[in-house]
């Protein structure tokens, strides 16, 4: 998730705020981050050639606190990287190398700004500054305000976007030709020689980075298109801007010659576009990193979806979990970044949450990349459970450098088949390495379930060590039973078509959630974790009201398919309500769901579900 500082897009969301208004709106984007388990965090600290953070070579950002070179108070860069950590979110480190202002008055900037202090560094070009990536004394030092960044605090990857010349403006082209003709020698073509200003820029970066942190990434995350296949045969089969020819990015080299450690190509148009097809774009772009070990991620134009004026297709709630369904089709493609956080938030048309339910149900690990080595398997000591649920306590392997754990369970008992650890169903979720111990406590844990737990160590580049020896935790004794309330942290999903509502008193917990009738395929899900297939009994609790449905369907994913249970939700409500006796399969998985999809008129109401073993 992209988390855009630049005009106080994402956070701050305005300048001059207090600096614990800062930090408690920060910490709001991360726990939206872990809630619809992302595992990184992509966040802008240089945005105009400025600083997040206390640099001796750049001022304090205006986005802080509404004036350029004003303190915030506090160290906003390093409150960032640690509390990102302490979710265990790899934070990523969001530079604009060129970019200076958003206007073109020089004496706007801090009086200690290096583009008022070298003046001949800055162009004004559409109505912006940037700085000329043709001067090498501009190269040598935007290099060296980021390494500053690097080198100061324990970041995980460096992350530039799509600007590097500016794109084409109306007023001609980028004034620059002075420059060349200084600095331009061996070059006849102007966009030859500004295209190799760019690749030196990425490949001194790279250098630079892998010298002092090795374990740091450097990621670019390009205009979607590099050249159109009627430019150039290696181009896509499509006929939008070309990055190679507009911004003289010439991406594909970067993958190519392992400059950039991943790539995340703004693939912003929909399935089947015209000029930009996605499905297309997704198909070359993993046909370049193949061969290669540059990771592909993808970027998603979630702002995009239900926004006013967006192409019809982005009025769909099904776009945006349709091309991550797409991308399953290429293994190339190992993980998507979403712009921006706050339509992330926002979730218009419940899209976010319909790409939510179908594919992040389960926390994830990161993809490992090149170089390090997993380290050795930790010691699980202890597995205790308690009035809060079953807590872990483990040593860390006794060889390599662990960074995270990943914590699992299993149900039942008996051995551990190796393929259990491969399977996500059974990830509870990661911890961030701190000293030579570690803990986790799993409060999902069902009192009358019986699990086995394992932990694996995790390298700085998410290399996975060998399982720890498990751990098994009885159940409490007497028959299994579970309730899961539309409330139960990781045991219900819903889109955001679905109300939330406490009007009724004869609800189970707080609040219960509701939706209009419709013919869609738009469920919400009760999740459990079974301790064994067998036989199961389930009950369901609403509260009653003449306006609800009549025939609310209610799914049950029994262990021969799908299952159809109707109940008129008009009367007996305020009570477990027998919905029938099911045969399910073991494991943690969506149970029971409560359909939109009925020809009956009034709410269908999701509140809670009860699952007994007989």
């Amino acid at each position: 998730m992209w988390i855009a500082s630049v005009a106080n897009i994402d956070w701050p969301s305005r300048t001059g705020l207090t600096p614990a208004a800062q930090q408690a709106e920060y910490r709001g984007w991360l726990d939206l981050a872990k809630q619809r388990r992302m595992n990184a965090v992509v966040v802008q600290i240089r945005p105009t050639a400025d600083a997040f953070w206390p640099s001796t070579y750049e001022p304090w950002s205006q986005w802080l606190t509404g004036t350029q070179g004003g303190n915030p108070g506090y160290d906003p860069l390093a409150f960032m990287v640690a509390e990102a950590h302490a979710r265990n979110l790899e934070f990523h480190a969001w530079f604009n190398p060129y970019r200076v202002a958003n206007h073109t008055d020089l004496s706007k900037l801090a009086a200690s700004h290096p583009a008022r202090k070298n003046p001949g560094w800055a162009v004004a070009y559409n109505g912006q500054l940037y700085y000329n990536p043709g001067i090498p004394a501009v190269r040598a030092f935007v290099q060296t305000a980021m390494m500053d960044a690097v080198n100061r605090y324990d970041i995980d990857a460096v992350h530039w976007d799509d600007y590097f010349y500016p794109y084409p403006g109306s007023g001609g082209g980028f004034p620059d030709q002075a420059t060349f003709a200084q600095y331009g020698a061996g070059f006849s073509n102007i966009g030859d020689w500004r295209r190799n200003n760019v690749n030196l820029l990425v490949q001194e970066m790279s250098a630079k980075i892998r010298a002092v942190k090795p374990w740091v990434k450097l990621g670019v995350s390009p205009f979607g298109i590099w050249r159109n296949a009627g430019t150039d045969p290696l181009g896509s089969r499509t006929t939008g801007l070309q990055s190679y020819d507009a911004i003289y990015a010439d991406t594909r080299r970067w993958v190519k010659q392992g400059w950039i450690d991943y790539i995340a190509p703004q693939i912003y148009w929909h399935i089947g576009h015209p000029s930009a097809d996605y499905a297309e774009l997704v198909r070359w772009w993993s046909e370049t990193v193949t061969g290669t070990n540059v990771q592909l991620l993808v970027g998603q134009a979630t702002y995009r979806a239900g926004a006013s004026g967006q192409d019809a297709a982005w009025q769909d709630p099904a776009e945006l979990t349709d091309h991550l369904t797409l991308n399953r089709a290429y293994p190339r493609i190992v993980g998507d970044i979403h712009f921006s956080a706050k339509d992330v938030r926002a979730d218009r048309i419940g899209a976010v949450s319909r790409a939510a339910t179908d594919h992040y149900r389960r926390p994830a690990l990161a993809p490992a990349g090149v170089g390090g080595a997993a380290p050795a398997a930790p010691n699980l000591t202890s597995a205790v459970r308690g009035s809060g649920g079953v807590t872990l306590n483990w040593q860390r392997g006794a060889t390599g450098s662990t960074a995270a754990y990943a914590v699992y369970r299993l149900p039942g008992d008996g051995a551990v088949d190796p393929c259990d650890l491969a399977d996500g169903r059974n990830l509870l979720g990661t911890v961030r390495a701190s000293g030579s111990t570690g803990t986790f406590t799993d409060a999902t844990a069902a009192a009358g379930s019986t699990y086995r737990y394992l932990v694996t160590g995790l390298d700085r580049l998410h290399h996975e060590s060998p399982a720890s020896n498990a751990r098994v935790v009885t159940g409490t004794g007497g028959t299994f039973s579970v309730i899961v309330d539309n409330a139960t942290a990781g045991g219900f999903t819903a889109a955001a078509t679905w109300g939330t509502s406490s009007y009724l008193p004869a609800r189970y917990g707080a609040n219960y959630r509701f939706a209009e009738p419709q013919a869609v395929s738009d469920p919400a899900w009760f999740s459990a974790t079974l301790p064994a297939a067998g036989s199961y009994r389930v009950e369901v609790w609403y509260p009653a009201d003449p306006g609800y449905n009549s025939a609310t369907p209610y799914l049950v994913a029994t262990a021969g398919g799908t299952v159809t249970a109707r109940v008129d939700q008009r009367a007996g409500g305020g009570q477990w309500r027998v919905l029938g006796t099911y045969d399910l399969t073991a494991g943690t998985r969506q149970v029971v769901g409560v359909s939109r999809w009925t020809s009956t008129t009034g709410y269908v109401v999701a509140d809670a579900v009860r699952i007994t073993r007989l």
